[in-house]
């Protein structure tokens, strides 16, 4: 089949995709069988394999098919021209947003998108971009996550975005040194080949660009095991004295220890707290066109001293909401926006 059918495949298709049906039942016919279908359909059929114009017209109904079942995707009034134009919401991910390591609820998700109607919205969390776009970018129908929110900060801003385009980053490689990065895995590994916890599983030490991540009973803990070593964790203390005995072999390196989520505590630089990213929307603010945002909202489980949200909800630059949950989270925006 020469590429000058082209029109004639994609129209068949076109005609064909929607009239694909099973015929009512009757006593002269079986409900379960179809119909033959139309004769451009079984032309299409059988050149289908000899022709690439043929391959690329069917992707191409297909793709326009598919297309035209999705929800669009909502509008947002630019940064600038919100009813609240000098207020941003940020949030932590894991217990905030989102249960530990879970997706994000069609609730949670509703809000967000009503919140964002109002005011500027963003996200901090300690972990990388990826498991991001797992929790909240894939429950909104694999919509990047970049794009549900105005401002994106995983890894405490290390990484960061605004509005889908990516802002400068950092590297805590860069910052210690392959030197000291070895001594501090080395000590880290040893402590916990020593530790006694109910359970240890794969993925112990987390390299992030901006710090590392250590988990006691390991990254791949099912959501069971990570309930129970939460538990465990609440009486045996075990990140806590973990962050101890790093502090006391490490003292001169310059690191801060934050515990974090279920399972697991952050390692980075003095200063490269959640608070980072609070350096993106005053570099923000400066340039031409850039909002300052004179009330910062943030949202955290873990504010408390020693929790990975405690620097920035204590921040004086912020506004802090300590949560107990997801649905905790929703009922403060709710109260607190008139949502």
């Amino acid at each position: 089949m020469g590429q000058g059918c082209a029109p004639l495949i994609l129209t068949a298709v076109s005609r064909s995709l929607g009239s694909f049906a099973p015929p009512p039942p009757d006593s002269d016919s079986d409900s379960r069988r179809f119909p033959l279908p139309p004769f451009p359909q079984l032309t299409f059929a059988t050149s289908f394999s000899r022709s690439p114009t043929a391959a690329a017209a069917l992707s191409w109904a297909l793709g326009n098919k598919r297309a035209s079942m999705a929800a669009p995707q909502p509008s947002y009034p630019p940064l600038e021209e919100r009813p609240l134009r000098d207020t941003i919401c940020l949030f932590d991910v894991d217990g905030t947003l989102t249960p530990a390591r879970l997706d994000a609820s069609p609730e949670m998700l509703a809000t967000l998108a009503a919140l964002r109607q109002k005011c500027a919205i963003g996200f901090v969390g300690g972990s990388d971009l990826a498991k991001q776009q797992e929790q909240i970018g894939r429950p909104a129908g694999n919509v990047p996550v970049t794009a549900l929110f105005d401002f994106c900060f995983a890894e405490n801003g290390l990484t960061a975005y605004k509005l889908g385009q990516e802002l400068p980053s950092n590297s805590f490689i860069r910052w210690i040194g392959e030197d000291q990065y070895k001594q501090l895995v080395n000590f880290i590994l040893h402590y916990l080949a020593d530790l006694d916890v109910p359970v240890k599983r794969g993925t112990f030490v987390e390299f992030r660009n901006g710090m590392i991540n250590v988990s006691p009973v390991g990254r791949n803990a099912s959501t069971q095991e990570r309930n129970d070593f939460e538990a465990f964790d609440r009486s045996a203390g075990v990140r806590r004295a973990f962050v101890q005995a790093l502090r006391d072999r490490f003292p001169d390196l310059g690191l801060t220890y934050s515990i974090g989520g279920q399972i697991s505590f952050d390692v980075f630089p003095a200063g490269w707290d959640k608070t980072y990213c609070l350096k993106h929307l005053e570099d923000e603010a400066r340039k031409p066109g850039g909002v300052e945002y004179k009330s910062i909202h943030f949202f955290g489980d873990k504010a408390f001293e020693g929790g990975n949200d405690w620097e920035i909800y204590s921040d004086p630059r912020t506004i802090g909401h300590a949560v107990k949950s997801p649905d905790d989270t929703v009922r403060i925006l709710k109260d607190l926006f008139h949502l």
